[in-house]
């Protein structure tokens, strides 16, 4: 080839070279790495704040139910609970969720139920701070409404534990019906440590609590119960299968079961451990673990029963109404967790919105989100102090008065509260827009859980059928009711109204045929239970408060929704409060 030949022309750009800038392109070029990962206008972590300190509410029920005296430690259960590592905690239960392992890796059927440490971690701390037993084991003028307040505060973070935590407050009545098992049983429920292993139960430094009442044949429905019991000298040995058993890892559970040789086939109570005293597993297989909504955290299971070991507790063949008494103090702490679980959404919420801001404005400096969460607050305040007026009646020096009160208003409460628990959670996740609806933030979890506490011990239609049971059988217990609500009378003729139309239709009720009488027993149940809150809130909460709950729940223009309150609601005053 000539020297003088040309070259071949080079390419433009060579495969793996950028083309040449030009005019046109050079503002295209990649900006420097990390310029959009600057995080604005998003609201601090809610962490190291005093749930205790910081509702008011709350804090105002305990000093007027009479429980001002436990003020320092709930502050130190508020201050704990609101931290960052025990939100860690109760996010981490929830998410590593238990574990059935039915055999060791040897073969031997083991039945254990194995829970992320962070369930360990935050069981062990309410049962540190009394959430279980402390009303029992410290009886005072007081103790069952601070009790309540410990275990709300609980509650409120992580929900899943509170049902042991419940059973154990709940099975002390139950076991005082049998002296021998109370003297030996009662001391182990009364301590303060927590051991989560299956051992000896008097090697251990406190012990929890569950119950198996149902069955796949009959539900709710525990009439119809199959599992059998056979007496034999010092006990007796069931058999059966149970569709519902709460807290399987727990250390022993009040269980129903048919008495094998009564020519009526009635129903006991028997008290199961779950491991004997001589450190012997008895026969308690955990068939599956129940793949649930919500209540994630707490394990809820199947088991079979083969030859169990058990007491009885109670009178023979009145094994219902032996248990009934347990299911009475899970049902008040239905309320109180669902109340709980109000506070949480509404916490959240206004956290958000008082740290967020659109459209050239906070969100809290929006009238239509100063509405909602007003409202939300509202309800989360009404909720509230119908549980702590609950606990109070729960007191171990109530009268016979609030005994018969207690009997009705429990009842109708968990019917209120319970049903309002899952729309309350959701208008809270709304609030939150996007960021709510993610497993990020605790809002998704809440509106899972709520629903349990409606379904548990008693679904809508069961606690209406018990209201209208309990009229039938203690008519003083109406007596009772309608003397809490006169204690308002006067204070607002909306409230007077109300009041009237549930004299009205108790009244209608009692002369129904039963078929017509349970047809209308939601209605009575949830005009009963808005007059209780209605009632409360004019004793009790500010006017602003007060009034709002009332022209938005019983006045002419109320609405249907969340976020609908009277012209002129002071909203700033109630969310004082919160």
């Amino acid at each position: 080839m000539s020297s003088t030949t040309a070259a071949p022309a080079k390419a433009a750009h060579s495969l793996g070279d950028p083309p040449p800038a030009t005019p046109q392109t050079a503002a295209l070029r990649p900006a420097p790495v990390g310029r959009t990962h600057t995080v604005k206008n998003q609201p601090p972590e809610r962490t190291e704040v005093n749930e205790y300190l910081t509702f008011q509410v709350l804090r105002e029920a305990v000093e007027t139910f009479g429980a001002g005296w436990a003020d320092a430690e709930l502050t130190a259960t508020g201050q704990h609970v609101g931290t960052a590592e025990f939100q860690e905690d109760a996010r981490l239960a929830n998410a590593e969720t238990p574990e059935l392992v039915s055999f060791d890796h040897r073969g031997n059927r083991i039945d254990e139920v194995r829970f992320h440490p962070s369930y360990h971690r935050v069981i062990g701390a309410a049962v540190a701070a009394g959430a279980h037993t402390s009303a029992w084991s410290a009886p005072r003028p007081g103790a069952h409404v601070a009790r309540a307040a410990t275990f709300s505060l609980f509650a409120q973070i992580e929900p899943g534990h509170a049902c042991p935590i419940s059973m154990t407050h709940a099975v002390v009545p139950a076991l005082q019906h049998q002296p021998e098992l109370a003297e030996k049983w009662l001391p182990r429920l009364f301590g303060t440590g927590y051991d989560g292993t299956l051992r000896a139960p008097g090697e251990k430094p406190g012990v929890l609590m569950g119950m198996a009442m149902t069955e796949k044949q009959g539900g709710s429905d525990v009439r119809v119960n199959e599992t059998v019991a056979r007496r034999v000298e010092g006990g007796a040995l069931l058999t059966g299968h149970k569709w519902f058993c709460s807290a399987p890892m727990s250390d022993a559970f009040l269980v129903l079961a048919r008495e094998e040789n009564d020519p009526e086939g009635r129903i006991s109570c028997f008290f199961v451990p779950r491991v004997l005293e001589d450190g012997t597993r008895n026969e308690f297989r955990v068939q599956r673990l129940k793949n649930k909504l919500g209540n994630k955290s707490n394990a809820s299971s199947e088991i079979e029963l083969d030859g169990t070991v058990a007491f009885p507790v109670g009178e023979a063949g009145r094994g219902v109404r032996t248990i009934i008494e347990m299911v009475a103090r899970t049902r008040l702490d239905c309320v109180i967790g669902t109340a709980a679980g109000m506070r949480q959404a509404a916490a959240e919420a206004l956290w958000h919105v008082r740290h967020r801001k659109a459209f050239g404005r906070t969100l809290i400096d929006q009238p239509a989100m100063t509405n909602v969460v007003a409202d939300l607050a509202l309800e989360s305040e009404a909720s509230t102090l119908l549980a702590m007026r609950l606990a109070a009646a729960h007191e171990d020096d109530a009268s016979a008065q609030e005994q018969s009160f207690r009997r009705l208003a429990t009842a109708v409460a968990k019917y209120r509260v319970c049903k309002r628990g899952p729309g309350h959670a959701y208008e809270a996740m709304e609030c939150l827009g996007g960021n709510g609806y993610t497993e990020d933030f605790p809002l998704a979890m809440r509106y899972r859980e709520q629903p349990v506490s409606a379904i548990w011990e008693g679904s809508g239609n069961v606690i209406a059928l018990d209201v209208l049971r309990a009229l039938t059988r203690e008519p003083e217990s109406i007596a009772a009711f309608d003397a809490e609500l006169a204690l308002a009378a006067g204070a607002d003729p909306r409230y007077d109204a109300l009041r009237a139309r549930v004299q009205r239709e108790l009244a209608e009720i009692a002369g129904a045929t039963p078929d017509v009488a349970q047809a209308g027993a939601r209605r009575l149940v949830g005009t009963m239970g808005i007059a209780l809150q209605a009632g409360l809130m004019l004793r009790y909460a500010p006017s602003a408060s007060a009034e709002a709950f009332i022209g938005s729940r019983l006045g002419e223009d109320r609405g249907i929704d969340y976020g609908v309150l009277p012209a002129g609601t002071d909203h700033e005053a109630i969310l004082a409060r919160h």
